[in-house]
């Protein structure tokens, strides 16, 4: 005959935690000077970009009126030669 046998589980250890190695990166550390050059620099950075973006929206405006300009004379050509 089998006899029943009891299973009793095994404590369960968790794993140790590792430590967090130390950084190796240098820590940054703002002086005013490197404030006000961050600053220029990002003020100077937001000018450049936006005079860029405006003369290209200005170049778009410009080649726009241009076209509608030239349809103008156009029909205005071949409508004179139709009446003709």
């Amino acid at each position: 005959m089998v006899e029943p046998t009891a299973i009793v589980p095994a404590p369960q250890t968790q794993p140790p935690v590792p430590a967090a190695p130390a950084s190796t990166r240098p820590v940054v550390q703002l002086t005013p000077g490197t404030v006000l050059a961050l600053v220029g620099g990002g003020t100077a950075a937001v000018l450049v970009i936006g005079t860029v973006l405006v003369s290209m929206l200005l170049a778009v405006a410009i080649t726009g009126a241009s076209v509608a300009v030239c349809a103008l004379v156009i029909r205005s050509i071949l409508a004179s030669d139709t009446r003709r």
